[in-house]
């Protein structure tokens, strides 16, 4: 097929115009990109790099409204972006991956799918990831307020007020009326997030062997949902820890809500300050926040408060063991602007963390396409309940942060590039 001069789609429009008017894409060569004008010279390049891309296709919607697609030969996510500033080029060269997310938080540049668009992305990593990772300076800068954001005891404190005082009518308002925090489990496609959420509560308990003689220590309580299901459906007493003061105030108000203050006690207290020996431990997504330097304090810490013979269900998110090395010397869109000082282990470091602390571990289960599926579905509730969200204070570039997270989160479940487990581990 004869290449169509870029050039001669013509039009130009003062402000970006809908994705339904634009015209029909065409099909980017090297030989045709030479004929593109209007584009500044970063621009181009980054348009020279998208014809690496070997899975998928990429629409590119220009601020004069042409279209241009970059098309892989092989099955990948197919997707849109529509550029409203072509400074975005300069904010990817300069920080790579976190600097194009910076560009979308200011509008730079938008997406019909954001998922779609960061799946194709993830799927064409191999061919571009020089380039994704940004300028090495910006990664040292990144990687250093990552770094300062380091999980002691005070610092731990700060992080998680960062992200989980930001007040829990915030939360209520798009969260299922479980007020749950993390991958649901479904047991089927039809099943409601809640009943969802629920499932993957009994299928923890279930993995410990939960019984109602039973004390348990649950680190990271969160707004005490799996609290309140181990009380109230399976009957043990609970020792809860949060170092959030609006969840610590949230879940001890629904244990008296639920009658089950006499077998829950929700603290607020640091995990390294418990010096009780429990039946059982839980800990449902708290690992992520622990900080890398402190995972020996932590695994030490579940094989401490464990009496011998004990267990231990733990549900954490992992990254996949080929791309930590690489994810560990930066800091990516989520540690800079959703969870500081966090970082996620893989599966590998998992064990071996585990095994260095002296614990057993006794299996696992993955279910990260089910963890996707919460994500999408937290995040058209996110978009339903935005008009009553942003009456609570929270402007436009708020908005556009937290959709970018979970449609970030959603991408990387998709593409398998992270996963959740939930983990069983006895004490010898």
């Amino acid at each position: 097929m004869q290449d169509t001069p870029l050039a001669a789609q013509g039009g130009t429009h003062d402000k970006p115009v809908e994705l339904a008017t634009h015209p029909a894409p065409v099909d980017v060569t090297a030989e045709n990109l030479a004929t593109l004008d209007g584009v500044p010279p970063l621009a181009r390049l980054a348009f020279r790099l998208l014809l690496r891309v070997r899975r998928g296709s990429l629409t590119v919607v220009l601020p004069d409204g042409r279209s241009l697609r970059f098309k892989g030969t092989e099955p990948g996510s197919d997707a849109t972006m529509i550029i409203r500033d072509f400074g975005l080029a300069r904010r990817f060269f300069a920080s790579g991956d976190l600097g194009a997310a910076e560009a979308f938080l200011d509008g730079m540049w938008d997406s019909p799918n954001v998922t779609a668009f960061l799946e194709f992305f993830l799927g064409n990593a191999d061919a571009l990831q020089e380039k994704l990772t940004g300028n090495p300076v910006f990664r040292f800068v990144a990687r250093l307020g990552h770094i300062l954001r380091r999980n002691s005891k005070s610092g731990s404190k700060r992080n998680i007020e960062y992200h989980y005082d930001l007040g829990n009518s915030f939360y209520r308002r798009w969260l299922d009326p479980t007020m749950t925090y993390s991958s649901a489990r479904f047991a089927h496609k039809e099943q409601d997030l809640s009943a969802a959420q629920i499932n993957k509560y009994r299928s923890l308990a279930e993995s410990i062997d939960l019984r109602p003689e039973h004390h348990l220590l649950e680190i990271g309580s969160g707004w005490g949902g799996f609290a309140e299901y181990a009380a109230g459906e399976i009957g043990c007493r609970v020792t809860g820890i949060t170092i959030s003061k609006e969840q610590l105030a949230f879940a001890r108000e629904r244990m008296e809500k639920r009658q089950l203050s006499h077998k829950v006690d929700i603290r607020y207290q640091d995990y390294r300050d418990v010096d009780e020996k429990f039946d059982r431990v839980a800990s449902i997504e708290m690992f992520e926040a622990v900080g890398e330097e402190y995972w020996p304090a932590y695994f030490d810490k579940v094989r401490d408060c464990l009496k011998p013979g004990g267990k231990a269900g733990l549900q954490i998110i992992t990254i996949a063991d080929r791309s930590f090395a690489a994810y560990r010397k930066r800091a990516d869109f989520i540690q800079r602007y959703i969870f500081p000082g966090g970082m996620l282990p893989s599966p590998s470091i998992l064990k071996q963390q585990v095994q260095r602390a002296g614990l057993t571990w006794a299996g696992n289960l993955e279910f990260g396409l089910d963890y996707a599926e919460t994500l999408r579905q937290w995040r058209e509730r996110f978009r339903a309940a935005w008009p009553d969200i942003q009456r609570q204070g929270f402007d436009e570039r708020f908005r556009r942060m937290w959709e970018y997270y979970l449609a970030y989160c959603e991408a990387g479940f998709r593409a398998g590039n992270i996963d959740v487990t939930q983990v069983t581990l006895a004490r010898p």
